[in-house]
């Protein structure tokens, strides 16, 4: 039998809400992420602000995310601007609601070198009803030039009401 996620919406927002205001907590907060989420943990993304319908997101430019043209690899700048997109709907939706990426595109503007920052921004959507939404995200480098922009495809709408076969029966 499949077993149900506590919500992860109320999940991020409490870790976030109860992190994030002490020294050091962007960057607990951060690591803890990266340990629910490992793939995208593996290029130590930090969670610089978020809240509903908004996330900025900020990569270290390091060795292993670095590729063989001396730049920040394609796919580590796809990562972070789904993070910031992931993460800002996780914030945004309710106990009563779920969201799947169900598509991502990605445009390369120039080589991303040095720190950068993805930066998502859109208005929550409507939980109670199923519908797909892009969601735009974009990837500044340090002089504040876009490096990439890309939309994620989020599929959100209400849980699934548990029916009586769903529920496990005591022994």
């Amino acid at each position: 039998m499949a077993r149900r996620m506590s919500a992860p919406g109320a999940t991020i927002r409490r870790l976030w809400n109860t992190l994030s205001p002490w020294p050091g907590g962007k960057a607990c907060f951060s690591t803890i992420f990266g340990w629910i989420v490992p793939y995208t943990g593996s290029i130590a993304p930090r969670v610089e602000s978020l809240g509903a319908g908004f996330a900025t997101v900020s990569l270290r430019d390091h060795h292993f995310v670095r590729n063989h043209l001396d730049s920040i690899h394609a796919i580590a700048l796809a990562n972070m601007a789904e993070a910031a997109s992931g993460l800002a709907m996780a914030y945004a939706m309710p106990a009563s609601g779920r969201a799947i990426l169900t598509g991502f595109s990605i445009e390369y503007v120039k080589k991303a070198r040095g720190r950068l920052v993805a930066e998502s921004r859109f208005t929550p959507p409507d939980f109670t009803i199923d519908g797909a939404h892009a969601i735009p995200v974009e990837v500044r480098d340090a002089a504040g030039d876009v490096v990439a922009r890309a939309q994620a495809t989020w599929q959100v709408g209400p849980v699934p009401a548990l029916r009586a076969s769903d529920v496990p029966l005591a022994r």
